[in-house]
């Protein structure tokens, strides 16, 4: 569902911009070139100022960064170009059509250690997986993926499926237990599930860039899912009451303290009862592609 919408808004934007070329060039004598360097530079455009806008507000809502992870301007510039790409092919390429890239999971019998199941954010699908899934397998993890459905439901609304989702894991691959990983609003669905579901089956949880307090960004989004992500909200509330389930032992919070998604950084994505990673110099999407967000999802898949 959540490809198809994309595909959908994908093909609305792109007729939008053809028709406007067609008329430029029918009625305002453009050259066919020009009329498509208009249209290139209106979807390029678009993403630019999605991205600049994500940034601005980042840096006027942001926590304090430490020194050691502190950034200059060349390294500022690549990281938003960094985001921009990120963004242009998660949304423009990969995941419209996540089941050509992505593919079906390979789930063999677990051979020592727990099975993953990675759950993507918000208004994304499994596709957001496309890099790091099989640098997780090239390391010997057996990896699956889920998508959540429907794109703006409520976050309880995903946990019935994703039980389902672990049962069949867990048939598929003779394990006992499940390591669950989730990234942005997907850590949120994780710590969800343990609170409906219990830890029973699940060895730990690692969340990449998750709002485990909510994110000023929330406001700006669609659906009952984002009004849950929102700073104080009652939904988050209830997920750190008291009497919520205790996280597993080796569960880990591995954030960047310059996300321009998720922010105030290190208010929002400190998670109590987890260990605490900060990375610095990589924002909210090029966390699918960076190498350094890997050898630490690495290191925190290791712990006991």
């Amino acid at each position: 569902m959540a490809a198809r919408q994309m595909r959908w808004l994908l093909s609305g934007e792109l007729l939008v911009y053809l028709v406007l070329s067609a008329w430029l060039v029918g009625r305002g004598g453009w050259t066919p070139l020009a009329a498509g360097g208009l249209v290139l530079g209106c979807f390029l455009g678009l993403r630019l100022f999605v991205t600049a806008l994500t940034f601005i507000l980042m840096r006027a809502n942001s926590d304090q960064v430490p020194g050691q992870f502190r950034i200059g301007p060349i390294r500022a510039l690549r990281m938003a170009f960094e985001e921009y790409a990120g963004l242009i092919v998660l949304f423009s390429v990969i995941q419209p059509f996540e089941a050509f890239w992505v593919g079906p999971d390979h789930l063999g019998k677990a051979a020592g250690r727990p099975p993953l199941l990675l759950i993507h954010g918000y208004q994304c699908n499994r596709g957001f997986w496309f890099w790091l899934r099989p640098r997780l397998e090239a390391a010997g993890w057996i990896v699956a993926t889920h998508n959540l459905e429907p794109v703006w439901a409520g976050i309880d609304d995903y946990l019935q499926d994703i039980e389902r989702r672990i049962d069949e894991v867990l048939a598929a691959t003779g394990a006992q237990r499940v390591i669950l990983v989730g990234h942005s609003m997907g850590g949120l669905v994780l710590r969800a599930y343990l609170r409906r579901y219990g830890s029973a089956r699940v060895a730990h949880i690692v969340t990449l860039g998750s709002p485990h307090q909510g994110t000023r960004l929330a406001p700006l989004g669609l659906g009952r899912n984002a009004r849950q992500m929102r700073p104080g909200s009652p939904w988050l509330a209830a997920l750190a009451s008291p009497g919520a389930v205790p996280l597993p032992p080796g569960s880990v919070s591995i954030f960047s303290c310059h996300d321009n998604y998720v922010f105030p950084q290190r208010t929002c994505s400190t998670l109590q009862g987890a260990a605490n990673v900060i990375v610095g110099g990589i924002s909210h999407l090029a966390m699918a592609f960076s190498p350094l967000v890997l050898d630490k999802l690495l290191e925190a898949l290791d712990k006991p």
